[in-house]
């Protein structure tokens, strides 16, 4: 399980990685509030918890539908580029020297 995490998290960008991460961070740390906050019973406060603990499901459920499609794209693209290696390669090939043309002449600039 270990080696599958590192194989994703290589093929994630790092910006990819630094949202997951927060969103992560973000529900933990909601969850820690409605840990803390568990024992006062004034009205406000449980309505305040009630929302948080229905926002708290809803991040958790839309996180694991942004992984959940990010891992079926990445299942598609490697399907197709298996399918058709050439057209891949050539894709790439062409998609770089594009990317270094305009790289090097933003450069010269």
């Amino acid at each position: 399980m270990k080696a599958h995490h590192m194989k994703t998290s290589h093929n994630r960008s790092h910006g990819e990685a630094e949202t997951e991460e927060a969103s992560e961070h973000l529900l933990e740390d909601a969850q820690a509030l409605l840990s803390a906050t568990a024992h006062v019973a004034e009205e406000k406060v449980m309505d305040a918890r009630k929302r948080l603990m229905a926002a708290v499901d809803k991040g958790r459920e839309s996180l694991q539908a942004v992984r959940d499609k990010a891992v079926a794209g990445a299942k598609a693209t490697d399907r197709m580029v298996r399918s058709h290696p050439y057209q891949a390669v050539g894709i790439a090939l062409g998609l770089g020297v594009l990317f270094g043309y305009l790289w090097g002449r933003r450069n010269r600039e």
